[in-house]
């Protein structure tokens, strides 16, 4: 206990958090376990009779690199990769068993497809028990001080429950389990039940006044909603998942074992209560596990490939204009929360504050700010722009998880307080490096409510193919020096 304890008193956590790293840092931790694991069966199996690392090999290596992959693309469709906020202990080892004997598969597959008879099935065997036992302990250490930590207060996730009486056992679980990071912001209720006890604790609202649900959920940082009533309105629920897909909220609905096939709702448990879940993108476990370790893997890969280049443009950028070579700037993510975007400077320092003097001349219409000829722009962020390098910095957003490689820009906080309700649900996703507006000829005189549509129409229309398609017209843009 004193380990947790000393990692909170050392606010590591909170610097990863606030710089964003937490869901990098718990991948490389799979990674390490996975490959620790792999190192530790191969030396017990081959020990002395060659190289010591299993990478000193080629064959062993091409294994290793062929389950990695596999490996977390499992433990992503199990949801067993993000750190838990209710679960048993007992479930966690249920689901690492199983990814383990999902992985044992594959290996046999790959032993007996690519006839690795040369190998020992032992080590394959070994490998695959000593990643599950490592997994686990990491996962069960992660859990332990996440669990501290969220009862401090951090890494909350903000509820609006719409509740009667029957929603008591679940008001007093989230209550008394700080542990598990849930903040009840407000509850809509007529129960006098609801009111006498909790009427000092949580902002009530009345049921008959549901009408500014929508304008709570649009003013402040709303995760969820919980509808939990022992007496289900079938207009009320459709009205309120209407107004959570809107503004990309999940909505939650305490499940009743209804037999009903929705591509956009899964099930899901939190503490003793079973929910049907409702999304507004598609449900697809292993498209999402897939863009997931796309974006970590693709984002290294380019970071890797492109960094002589970054640097080049790193020191053009210092040596033909004074200010930093990185340009931070706010921008709004999923869900409404801020983070710093990263790209390469190509405006004079100041350009912020000369951009007031400007606003007369914008050619875009809505809250989006562009002129042809900015004279803020310097003759290096011309090219930059047109060539779209520099916007390669956003890859390390992309490595934090504050962006994918695909999906809506980024917009600004400004521009955000203008849009009109239905375009805010552009924010129910990641926004991307790349996305429809992007990729098209003359883009920047599509006018702004054809914009908001086309990111809309990405995101009902997601699949990893739809990204793939995205990505080369991306490049092809790229070469073309078609971007303004």
């Amino acid at each position: 206990m004193d380990v947790f304890n000393t990692l909170i008193r050392l606010r590591i956590i909170p610097f990863l958090e606030r710089w964003n790293l937490i869901n990098l840092i718990l991948g490389l931790i799979d990674v390490l376990a996975i490959a620790v694991a792999f190192q530790l069966a191969f030396t017990f199996n081959y020990y002395g009779e060659g190289p010591f690392f299993f990478f000193q090999r080629k064959d062993i290596t091409f294994i290793f690199l062929a389950i990695l992959p596999l490996w977390l693309i499992t433990l992503y469709i199990i949801n067993a990769t993000e750190i838990p906020r209710t679960k048993r202990y007992s479930t966690l080892l249920f689901e690492y068993l199983q990814s383990a004997v999902v992985v044992s598969a594959l290996l046999l597959i790959f032993y007996f497809v690519f006839k690795l008879g040369y190998l020992s099935r032992l080590f394959l065997i070994e490998f695959a028990f000593i990643g599950f036992l490592f997994l686990l302990f990491a996962r069960t250490f992660e859990y332990k001080v996440f669990k501290i930590y969220r009862a401090k207060g951090f890494n909350y996730v903000n509820l609006i429950l719409i509740a009667d009486e029957t929603a008591i056992p679940f008001i007093e679980d989230i209550r008394l389990n700080i542990d598990w990071g849930y903040r009840i912001t407000f509850i809509f209720s007529s129960s006098e039940q609801i009111i006498d006890r909790y009427g000092r604790t949580y902002k009530i609202l009345p049921e008959k006044t549901k009408m500014v649900l929508h304008d709570l959920m649009e003013i402040d940082t709303i995760d969820e909603v919980i509808y939990l009533k022992k007496e289900i309105n079938p207009a009320e629920v459709r009205k309120t998942i209407r107004s959570c897909e809107e503004l990309g909220v999940v909505f939650r609905m305490k499940y009743r074992n209804l037999q009903i096939n929705l591509t956009n709702a899964f099930t899901s448990v939190i503490g003793n209560e079973k929910f049907l879940t409702f999304i507004n993108v598609p449900y697809k476990p292993v498209a999402l596990a897939t863009k997931k370790f796309m974006d970590i893997n693709f984002s290294i890969i380019l970071l890797l490939l492109l960094s002589p280049v970054m640097l080049i443009i790193a020191l053009l950028v210092k040596l033909t204009s004074r200010g930093p070579i990185i340009y931070r700037q706010a921008r709004v993510g999923l869900r409404g929360r801020q983070f710093d975007l990263y790209k390469f400077r190509t405006m004079v320092v100041g350009a912020d504050k000369i951009r007031t003097d400007l606003e007369s001349k914008n050619e875009m219409d809505g809250p989006v700010f562009k002129i042809k000829d900015d004279p803020r722009i310097t003759t290096l962020g011309k090219f930059l722009r047109r060539t779209g390098f520099d916007e390669l910095p956003q890859l390390i957003n992309v490595l934090k998880g504050e962006m994918s490689l695909i999906g809506p820009r980024p917009p600004l906080k400004t521009e955000t307080e203008q849009y009109k309700r239905w375009q805010l649900r552009r924010l129910s996703v990641k926004p991307g490096l790349s996305c429809f507006w992007q990729i098209i000829p003359d883009r920047n005189n599509v006018r702004f409510e054809k914009w908001m549509e086309m990111d809309l129409a990405y995101i009902d229309n997601w699949s990893p193919r739809l990204d793939f398609i995205i990505l080369l017209k991306t490049i092809k843009t790229v070469f073309q020096r078609t971007g303004i």
